[in-house]
Parts: C-alpha cells; structure tokens; sequence
C-alpha cells in the first residue's frame, strides 16, 4: 500500500513533499504597507470579494524567513523545511467580513509551496532574501532597536520584482492594532480532462485558519517600496502610489484546518 500525505505517494511514506498536519511555522518578518490604484486592486480580486473604502487601496508586502516542522521534527532538516517567502495582502471585504487577500505569493522551497497550494496561496517560485538580526553586537547585527535599517528582496527567473527597505523608529504594544485581519485566497486547480480547460475541478475561497498565532516585538519606521515591471509577471499591477510604515516583527503559528467561503465551481 503506497502511503504519503501528498505525492509522490511511496510505500514507506517519506517521499511525499508535505507531511499531514499539523504544520508549524515560525519566521521573522519584514513587511510594509503601500497604497495602490482601487481599480487595479479590484481587478486582481475574485467574485464577491470587494477592495476597501472608496479611495486607495492598501496594500502590504511581507518578506519571512520561515522555520517549519509537522510532528516529527522536521526542523532538524532545515535543508528541507527552512525557506523564504514573499507576498501581496489587499484590504478587502467578502460580505461583512475584513479581510486580507492574498493574489501573489512567491516561495523557494518546493515542500512550501505544496502545502500553499493546498490551502489556496498561488504560489510561484521566487528567490527571496532579507536582512537578518543577530544577537552578537556588530555593525551586521541589525538589531530589533530604534535606527536600525533591514532590506528585502524579491526575484524571479532573473528578474527582480520587488525591493524593500525600512528603518525602524518604535515599538508597537500592540500588533493586533496593525495586523488583525484573516487571510483569504483562492484555491484553483484547473481541468485537463475532456478539455474543460475553463470548468476548474476546484475553485474555492478559502480563509487561512492558524490556531496559536503569535505576533511578537512589533516595531514600524519608515519604508520605501519598489514593484519593477518584468516580463511573465504581474507583481508591478500592484506598484506603490504612496508608502505608509515599515514593520519588523516575530510569527508563529500552527495550521490544522481550513475554512471554505465559496465554492465558484458549484
């Protein structure tokens, strides 16, 4: 009996990219929020899914330098289960309810971007960098302190597509007051039976669901965003108007579940 929680399934069960959950996350995380076209962020949006307000859209990229382990400890390969991450957040509404949305999202880790593929995150490929901070005093130790500048980096196939830098001026109390929404996607998985390219054989909205969240030593400052235009991409739809703060910060959280808003396929 062939077994694995994803393929390639194998008699003994390891091949599998993503083991079953529980998943376990924990990262770093540099992040900063930016205002773009309404129309342009409407467009990227799914039925039933409606960009905030009446101006500006806004918008926040987040660079993470992941830790991962299911349960049996994984993180001790970190060949395998560490890896790097950029995406898109929009603020947006499905109904009454505020939301994150997520139309862009790039990994280096190809078991990462399995288990985002199950949960909805459209996941590519991307090589992804961010300045880390180090216990040891140095003037390469980026500390989590007023005046200490982190830059990020995003790129794929040769081209760069994004650019972060931020310096850091205080502390937040309270991370909630900043990032509070949950975040949505759109789990898509085209046909090619029959050739019913357009008659998805799934196509739902899915909200991340993360028991445990931890948000810890939220600092913001000032922040300066860059979205170049590169061909095969559409990151740049998304380019900053104007740039709110920057954001350095902690995250954990563990995944188990899933939450289905709407199923477009039915």
């Amino acid at each position: 009996m062939l077994k694995g929680y994803t393929v390639p399934l194998s008699p003994l069960g390891q091949a599998n990219l993503a083991p079953k959950p529980p998943w376990h996350y924990s990262s770093d995380v540099v992040a900063a929020e930016f205002w773009v076209n309404r129309d342009a962020a409407q467009a990227v949006l799914p039925p039933k899914v409606t960009i905030d307000g009446a101006g500006e859209a806004r918008a926040v990229i987040m660079f993470l330098d992941w830790q991962f382990t299911a349960s049996n400890e994984e993180m001790l390969d970190p060949a395998r289960y560490q890896y790097r991450e950029c995406f898109l957040l929009l603020d947006a509404h499905w109904g009454d309810l505020a939301i994150d949305y997520c139309p862009f999202i790039y990994v280096d880790n190809d078991a990462a971007f399995q288990r985002g593929h199950i949960q909805g995150f459209p996941k590519k490929l991307g090589s992804i960098f961010q300045t880390r901070s180090f216990a040891a005093p140095s003037p390469a130790a980026a500390p989590v302190a007023a005046g200490s500048k982190f830059g990020a980096s995003l790129s794929a196939h040769g081209e760069r597509l994004a650019d972060l830098r931020i310096t850091l001026r205080e502390a937040i109390p309270d991370p909630t007051t900043v990032f509070g929404r949950p975040t949505v996607m759109r789990r898509y998985f085209p046909r090619l039976d029959g050739k019913a390219y357009d008659e998805p054989a799934v196509d739902q909205l899915t909200l991340s669901l993360t028991d445990n969240l931890h948000l810890v030593d939220l600092w913001a400052g000032q922040a300066e965003v860059r979205l170049p235009e590169a061909r095969g991409e559409e990151l740049h739809w998304l380019r900053p108007i104007r740039t709110g703060r920057g954001f350095r910060f902690g995250m954990s959280y563990t995944v188990t579940d899933l939450r289905i808003l709407e199923d477009y396929a039915r």
